[in-house]
């Protein structure tokens, strides 16, 4: 039976996961361990455990994550529980390595610098991770569990869990580093996104109008951008009509508007952010616009 697309394992995927798990292990050894900052999840249990029995944060990792995966390898599926064992083992060994050569920033101990650095680091990694189908174990693990068992959503799970893990590190931190984690922790949050969705986002129009056509021939004429007519029923009337829905980019959303009020003032316009747009304008080369068009 040929193995689905879905099923496959990458090496570029693999390779990514390392470079993430070594981005993520470098800023918990030479960043929150220095400046006493404590972490969510697993991660921040390991530092709870170096703090109080001197463990080190490479064997404590695998350690809480074997009967982990024990737990739910039938959930994760072939491809998930190859990239979950790939990204436990290498963020172990990325520990132990960056123990022995370590390479901390000097910070001059400023705690505000130390927890952005700290969030923008540690977001990089595991965004890379997500990004690539990887996990580091963990509470995700422990989410995805709980959401099979009682159908409580995976973010809501990850977030009291790290929730409650941050008050257990009040154990070996004070208030004011517990203060400068939380700034670390929003910081990661942003990067985590931008890194896993990426920074850029487009623009989403479905245009309710009486001119469908004129619209969407001004939309593809001045903007170059590809357009969609949809069947839609009027709600209340049960009239048949016709949606223009177009992709731009964020510049051009007032060249669009002004597209539209110049047609139909009246139209009725739904604008939405769109987090990933795949084809042609976006992730292929657009037609380039020259100043001076051909008659």
């Amino acid at each position: 039976m040929q193995t689905t697309n879905l099923e496959r394992i990458s090496v570029k995927d693999l390779c990514m996961i390392a470079v993430g798990t070594a981005l993520y292990g470098w800023g918990l050894v030479n960043i929150n361990i220095p400046n006493d900052l404590a972490e969510g999840g697993i991660s921040g249990i390991t530092l709870i455990l170096r703090a109080l029995f001197n463990w080190n944060p490479a064997y404590s990792n695998l350690l809480l994550n074997i009967p982990l995966l024990f737990i739910g390898y039938r959930i994760l599926g072939r491809r998930s529980l190859i990239y979950t064992i790939w990204g436990i083992v290498s963020l172990s060994s990325w520990l132990w390595l960056w123990q022995i050569i370590p390479t901390p920033p000097a910070l001059h101990h400023d705690m505000l610098i130390a927890g952005i650095i700290a969030g923008i680091v540690a977001g990089f990694g595991l965004g890379l991770v997500f990004r690539f189908g990887g996990t580091s174990g963990g509470s995700d693990v422990v989410a995805r569990i709980v959401e099979q068992k009682f159908s409580i959503p995976i973010g809501r799970t990850m977030f009291i869990l790290d929730a409650c893990v941050l008050l257990l590190s009040l154990v070996y931190i004070d208030i004011v580093h517990m203060m400068y984690t939380l700034i670390a922790s929003f910081v990661f949050s942003q990067v985590v996104n931008i890194t896993q969705q990426g920074a850029y986002n487009a623009r989403s129009f479905m245009i309710f109008t009486q001119y469908p056509e004129e619209i969407s021939h001004a939309i593809m004429n001045e903007l170059e951008r590809g357009t969609s007519l949809l069947k839609a029923e009027g709600g209340y009337s049960h009239r048949d009509q016709r949606v223009v829905y177009a992709v731009v980019d964020p510049s051009e959303v007032n060249t669009v508007r002004h597209i539209i009020d110049k047609i139909d003032s009246k139209a009725f316009v739904s604008i939405f952010t769109t987090q990933e747009q795949l084809g042609e304008g976006f992730t292929y080369l657009r037609p380039n616009k020259s100043i001076f068009k051909s008659k």
